[in-house]
């Protein structure tokens, strides 16, 4: 496996994770509250929260929210985002999959994760979280789906060329790369103690201007500030020209799927 710190990966995008990223669709939020009756007194852990894109959200259907991620300046981000809007039942901790048996935490009712379990010991992660979910309980994966899913919008082609021109055409992660697992996370939960797997999705499209679709790609580790270092700047004016040749109207339709995975016990 690539060596990787979080930090590397992860500073220098909370800003623009916070304030590009398009959230998961509502209608995700509905099926969770009628599926678990949530009812404002559930406790929920949000494991590699980031910014806390799925736990504020949450925090206005359940008692208690552990938000948990290895980064402080993710953390950081969550904070400031929970008091701008009045939310103060989520508990931010630095931590990842690694240290959740010792963190202490109290049983749960549900477990959710964003686009962070791929970066685990999957198996493993979910060995651990059979100690912490409640016998009624479930695993829940949020993620705009899989690779190849949806046709990607045209447009996004623009930016992978300009992307591969400034760090080459394999996705970096820190000092090294990333690659996708190759095995599916609906395979890897059939094999755990949480092997009653189901999935819904909802797309919607999304409009984004210019500056909007230019910060987006600085939440994305690879192609993050710090993964760009000093060219940066030419980076965002090399992809600001070549998406203006592209769309003179400055505006960007992309169609954004909500997948989400429900596993639970038999």
């Amino acid at each position: 496996m690539t060596s990787y710190t979080p930090d590397e990966l992860f500073t220098s995008t909370a800003p623009y994770y916070a304030r590009y990223r398009p959230g998961y669709d509502p209608a995700f939020y509905d099926m969770l509250a009628a599926r678990f009756a949530l009812d404002g007194t559930q406790r929920v852990l949000d494991l590699g929260t980031g910014t806390g894109v799925l736990a504020l959200p949450l925090a206005r259907l359940v008692g208690y929210v552990t938000a948990i991620d290895p980064e402080p300046g993710m953390l950081e981000e969550g904070r400031k985002l929970a008091a701008d809007r009045g939310i103060t039942n989520i508990d931010w901790r630095q931590g990842d999959s690694d240290t959740l048996p010792t963190m202490g935490l109290e049983p749960v009712l549900l477990t959710v994760m964003g686009a962070a379990f791929h970066w685990m010991d999957r198996a493993q992660t979910l060995r651990d979280l059979d100690q912490l979910i409640e016998a009624n309980g479930a695993v829940v994966l949020a993620s705009g789906g899989a690779p190849g899913d949806i046709e990607p919008a045209t447009w996004l082609q623009v930016i992978t060329d300009v992307r591969t021109h400034y760090l080459g055409p394999e996705r970096r992660a820190g000092s090294g790369t990333y690659s996708h697992p190759k095995e599916r996370h609906q395979d890897v939960l059939a094999r755990s103690p949480f092997s009653n797997v189901e999935t819904a999705r909802w797309d919607r499209t999304v409009t984004r201007t210019l500056d909007e679709v230019i910060g987006l790609q600085f939440s994305y580790s690879y192609s993050s500030p710090a993964q760009l270092g000093d060219h940066k700047d030419a980076f965002e004016r090399d992809l600001r020209q070549a998406l203006t040749d592209f769309s003179p109207a400055g505006t960007f339709d992309e169609v954004v799927r909500t997948e989400a995975i429900i596993a639970t016990r038999p």
